[in-house]
């Protein structure tokens, strides 16, 4: 059993060329004794995006706060708070903040995914 609240779990800031202003919290994974998955907790500051990228596991996606931007296979889809996304294995993928405030989303893959 594992009990805890965001405010306690420490943030990763990412850095790297093809993101901007992403803040990561991992809430529930193996180290929880969630094992073959893993629950993070993404933060996208202003003018905030995620890489451009493509990999071979499927992800699903809960907004939790904030508006933005899911670019899904050349598509872009407005997100706010209360959408949700699945994204499949093999797809071309993106998240953007649009708005001024925080952008934040729920991301659950397989472990292999957040490595």
């Amino acid at each position: 059993m594992y009990i805890d609240h965001v405010k306690n779990i420490p943030q990763q800031e990412l850095n790297a060329p093809v993101l901007f202003n992403v803040m990561k919290r991992v809430l529930v994974g193996p180290d929880q004794g969630w094992q073959g998955w893993v629950m993070r907790l993404f933060t996208l500051g202003e003018n905030g995006y995620s890489p451009c990228h493509v990999h071979p596991w499927p992800h699903i996606n809960y907004i939790v706060s904030g508006t933005g931007i899911l670019l899904l296979d050349g598509t872009e889809h407005y997100l706010e708070a209360g959408a949700v996304a699945y994204v499949p294995d093999g797809v071309e993928h993106q998240f953007k903040n649009r708005g001024q405030d925080d952008f934040a989303f729920i991301c659950i893959v397989p472990e292999e995914g957040d490595k």
